[in-house]
């Protein structure tokens, strides 16, 4: 049992999440010792994302379920015009994104921002893939500080070719189609959980808690999925279409 006066080691939580990670193994979250905070999950993130070597400027938003804004690094980020390869694990899941790169710097302010100031922000935008895969049994749902620790769940992103910028205003009710080896798994409009692809970015642009060092012109923000978490029970081909013509395929593959 875990002693609840002892102080939490973030390092201590990082290196037993990168080990899990290495051996392809998941614990329910009764095993590990809990952020208690915000700054804690974060300290453990950034150990664990040192440790894996992360150094891409690709990052994903989200906000917790007390709607605070929260990022986290995407790794292995791989950016493919026409197709890449993942490698694949048990329990991955999939989301088809809408991923945008920022032209301008979106510094902390303290009048913040208006969603249109974030759209004007946008230089380039992009289909996208994330893929997912916890070393925690219950994901975020036992414990979202601990989830966030984990890198949200990230396991890997592959970037595809860009798209038309107004796909962030209409990105939510295009037809899209995801097949996987070839059979649909999805056949249906686009929909981001709040509707609106802008919402946890704009959202972490005017949080004052993030890093300073945050949402410089280059970066690349993942916006959140389109279709849901779709599991992957074997390695395989998948093939994502939006609208008529913006189109990526990526291959996972076994390690």
């Amino acid at each position: 049992m875990t002693d609840s006066n002892a102080v939490f080691d973030p390092r201590a939580l990082a290196a037993r999440l990168y080990s899990l990670h290495n051996a392809g193994k998941q614990v329910p979250t009764a095993d590990f010792a809990l952020p208690t905070d915000l700054r804690h999950a974060m300290d453990a993130q950034n150990f664990l994302a040192a440790g894996q070597g992360i150094t891409s400027n690709a990052w994903k938003v989200a906000t917790s379920p007390d709607d605070q804004a929260v990022a986290a690094p995407l790794h292995p980020y791989i950016e493919a015009l026409s197709g890449a390869e993942i490698p694949w694990a048990e329990g991955m899941k999939f989301e088809a994104e809408i991923a945008i790169r920022l032209g301008t710097d979106l510094p902390i302010r303290d009048s913040g921002y208006s969603r249109a100031e974030v759209a004007d922000a946008v230089a380039t935008v992009h289909l996208g893939a994330e893929l997912l895969v916890s070393a925690i049994q219950e994901g975020g749902r036992a414990s979202f500080l601990l989830f966030l620790a984990d890198r949200l769940g990230n396991s890997g992103y592959v970037l595809g070719p860009p798209v038309p910028k107004t796909l962030i205003d209409t990105a939510t009710g295009t037809p899209m189609k995801v097949t996987f080896n070839g059979q649909p798994v999805y056949d249906a409009p686009a929909q981001h959980p709040t509707g609106d692809v802008l919402t946890w970015l704009v959202g972490y642009a005017n949080d004052r808690l993030r890093p300073e060092s945050s949402l410089k012109a280059g970066a690349l923000i993942t916006t959140g999925t389109l279709c849901g978490a779709i599991e992957l029970s074997s390695p395989g081909e998948i093939d994502i279409l939006l609208g008529e013509t913006s189109k990526l395929h990526l291959s996972l593959v076994a390690k």
